[in-house]
Formats: C-alpha cells, sequence, structure tokens
C-alpha cells in the first residue's frame, strides 16, 4: 500500500534535501523547455509534420510530470494520482497518426501538466531552490572577511546582502549572516520540498470531473467484470451438477430400478444392486456438500470469516498462524469474497512458494478489512503470471477492493487484500490461534 503521511522521508539527514531543491528547480526549467517545444509542435501540425512529434513530445512531457509525482511521494510523502484515459485502439499509418495527436491534443489532463511546466519554474521551483540559494548566498558571505577589499575596489559601494562593505568590520558581519543563512537552510529545505510537493499536488492532481470520470470508468468495469464471473460460476455450478451429482441419482435411480425387477427372482443381486445404490448416494451426497461448500462455506455462514479462515489453515499442508481481531461481521458478500481472496491466496502459497510457515492477519480499521497474509517461501511472486491473483483483484474489485503484492527474490512474500466495508454486529470477538 502507498505511504501517504510522508514517513517516506522520515530519518533522511535535512542537509539532503538541499540538493533535492536544486534537482527539483533543474526539471522544472527543464519541463518549461518541453512546454514550449510542445506548443511549437503542436504548432508543426498545421503543415502536418507535428502528427508525428506530438505523440513523442506529449510523451515526454508525461514521463516527466510522472517522475516529478513519484519524487513528491519518495521525498515527501505527498501522493499525486495520475488519471490518464485509457489510450484507444488507432488506425495505422498516417490517419492512425493523426487520430492519436488528436486524441492526445483533447487530453485535459495532459494540458494542465503543459500548464504547470510552464508554472512550475517561477512557482515550485524557485520555492525549492531557496535552501541552496541560501547555502550558496552563505558561503560567500564567508568568504567577505577575505575579499571585501578586493571587491570594493572593483565595484564601489558593495553590498552582501543589505550590509555594505565598507570596512572589515561589515565584512564580518557578512561572514555572520552567511552562517546563519547556513544553519537555517537545513532544516527549512525539507519544508520546502515538502511545500514543492504540495503545490505540484494542486496542479497535476486529478480535478473532479476527472475523478468521476475515472469513477464512473471503474465502475463500469467493475460491473462488466462481476457480470461475467457471475455467469462463469452459474456455468460451474450447472455443468457439476450435471456431470457429478446428477449422473450419479439418476445411475442410482437406474439401479434401483434393476433391484426391483430382481427383488423376487434374484434376492441376492438386488442386494448387491442396492449396496451400489447405497454407496452411489453417499457419493452423490458429497459431491453435492462439496458444490455448497465451493459456493458459500457453511463455517463461513455459521461463524463468520475469522474462523472460516481458521478452517483453511487447518487444512493447510504447512503451520498457519492466523490472527484475527474483528468488532463484528462484514456484510456477507463481503465476507465471501474476502474469504474466497483469502483460499486462492493460501492456496498459491501452498502451491507456489515452498513455504513451511504462513501468517494470516485480518483486522477491520479505518472503514477497511484488511487480510494479510506473509509466508517465508522463496519469493518471486508476479501477480502478472498465471490467472489466481487476476481472479482475486476480479473478484475485489466488485466491493472496491485491491490487493497488493510484495515478493523480493529469496522471500518473504507479503500479499495485502484490502476491502472498504462497514462491521454489521457488534460483538466483540478478538481471538488468536495458531494451527
Amino acid at each position: 500500500m502507498t505511504n501517504t503521511n510522508g514517513s517516506r522521508g522520515r530519518g533522511v539527514a535535512p542537509a539532503r534535501y538541499i540538493p533535492r531543491g536544486a534537482a527539483l528547480l533543474a526539471l522544472s526549467v527543464a519541463g518549461a523547455f518541453l512546454a514550449l517545444w510542445l506548443c511549437f509542435v503542436t504548432v508543426l501540425c498545421c503543415v502536418g509534420i507535428g502528427v508525428y512529434l506530438v505523440p513523442s513530445a506529449f510523451g515526454a512531457v508525461r514521463k516527466l510530470a510522472n517522475y516529478q509525482r513519484r519524487l513528491a511521494l519518495d521525498w515527501s510523502g505527498v501522493e499525486i494520482a495520475a488519471p490518464y484515459q485509457e489510450e484507444p485502439e488507432f488506425r495505422p499509418g498516417f490517419v492512425g497518426a493523426l487520430q492519436r495527436s488528436y486524441w492526445m491534443i483533447g487530453d485535459p489532463t495532459t494540458w494542465r501538466e503543459v500548464l504547470w511546466s510552464i508554472v512550475d519554474p517561477f512557482v515550485g521551483g524557485i520555492v525549492a531552490f531557496v535552501p541552496a540559494a541560501l547555502v550558496l548566498d552563505g558561503l560567500v558571505g564567508l568568504a567577505m572577511p577575505f575579499v571585501w577589499e578586493q571587491r570594493l575596489s572593483i565595484w564601489n559601494g558593495s553590498y552582501y546582502v543589505f550590509i555594505p562593505l565598507n570596512s572589515e568590520f561589515m565584512a564580518i558581519l557578512a561572514a555572520i549572516l552567511g552562517v546563519v543563512q547556513l544553519v537555517i537552510a537545513a532544516p527549512l529545505a525539507p519544508k520546502l520540498v515538502k511545500a514543492h510537493a504540495n503545490i505540484t499536488a494542486r496542479w497535476l492532481r486529478p480535478t473532479e470531473n476527472s475523478r468521476l470520470t475515472s469513477r464512473v470508468r471503474q465502475l463500469t468495469q467493475a460491473r462488466s467484470t462481476a457480470v461475467d464471473t457471475s455467469a462463469a460460476e452459474l456455468r460451474r455450478i450447472e455443468r457439476d451438477l450435471h456431470d457429478g451429482a446428477q449422473a450419479r441419482l439418476v445411475a442410482m435411480g437406474m439401479t434401483l430400478s434393476a433391484a426391483e425387477n430382481l427383488l423376487d427372482g434374484n434376492p441376492d443381486a438386488a442386494r448387491a444392486l442396492l449396496g451400489e445404490a447405497k454407496a452411489s448416494s453417499k457419493k452423490a451426497l458429497t459431491e453435492l456438500r462439496d458444490l455448497v461448500r465451493g459456493i458459500h462455506p457453511p463455517v463461513l455462514a455459521d461463524r463468520g470469516l475469522a474462523d472460516a479462515v481458521r478452517t483453511l489453515a487447518m487444512e493447510a499442508p504447512l503451520t498457519v498462524e492466523v490472527t484475527a481481531e474483528l468488532a463484528g461481521r462484514p456484510q456477507p458478500p463481503v465476507e465471501s469474497a474476502a474469504y474466497f481472496a483469502t483460499s486462492e491466496v493460501l492456496n498459491n502459497v501452498v502451491k507456489h512458494a515452498h513455504a513451511r510457515h504462513a501468517e494470516i492477519q485480518i483486522q477491520h480499521e479505518d472503514g477497511q478489512l484488511r487480510i494479510q497474509v506473509t509466508d517465508d517461501g522463496i519469493g518471486g511472486a508476479d501477480p502478472g503470471r498465471g490467472t489466481g491473483l487476476k481472479g482475486v483483484e476480479n473478484r475485489l474489485s466488485t466491493f472496491d477492493g485491491f490487493v497488493s503484492v510484495v515478493s523480493p527474490v529469496g522471500g518473504p512474500t507479503l500479499v495485502s487484500i484490502v476491502i472498504p466495508c462497514v462491521l454489521t454486529t457488534q460483538d466483540p470477538t478478538q481471538r488468536r490461534s495458531i494451527v
């Protein structure tokens, strides 16, 4: 999950923010040149050649804006979302290039970035550069006792800031002022870098219309995913019933009919057929129970998410520690989604992680159900490979939930499941078990 409280910059020496401020000013100046180049390229579209240059120019501005967003997060803990529209399919050749250029020119987010690139050097960049300027000017002040006479001989009436350099005493005052600037530069630098991040956020974060558009797009995608998932689940249930329990029940009916015909003439054969029918009924009952458990486990309905996850842990072929701190129960659909998401993650641990121990933590805070699954396996999990975690994401997207994976090579692996929800009961149950 993304840190947004500024803790990323915690523990960094304040003096290190001085070159960071200078770097932000340099990036701002580079952004201004990119913005001017983009405006020139846009004008060239009138003669055709700009059609091929617009995407690369827009892409350069976008990369710089994203880099500024990343620095704001890494250096100041300020998260700035990038509400870019999904790029559609374009035709090949000149027509496709024209369509792409027209689409990029019509993207309001990119023009906000262009405007920010023009304004940033005069607003944010200068603010961030102030500590570096204080350091440079402070070093000049320290040199005044040694060069004030030479400077006075070249420039009569010379000043250092507001101090006239007309005597050795004044030169010493200039050196003292330089020390003061050096002293205040370091503690001031983090605050001004943070100010630059906040100013950047005001310009580059999504507007209300962008957020609403993105939200509508997300809900549309979530609804489509939910409909597809529901249809696939219904087809699976139908297939399992048709090929499993239904087939066994039909066979059992045929066996009972045969036993009925043999009951008078061959009682022993009828008894054997009745035994087969009894065995078939047990298998059909087992398959129906498995099917129901796959739809909604009885332990989940009866005892809640924590105990249902503990049941998963007891059935896993490795040691799993389950810690649950819940003051109630989520809504049944959320509870079901959380259970199956946890089950899929635990299955991935068993199949791929080569782990000996895992830990599952379940808690509800800040209006969110949080489930963390940690294992001591080999790591290297890639959500882009396979369909397991993708299926989990699709299941959770219906509830605005998401999955994040941290899995360096060599382990450990941490999978976090977050689902916004409220608890519907007020029966505090805080339990801890190791299974």
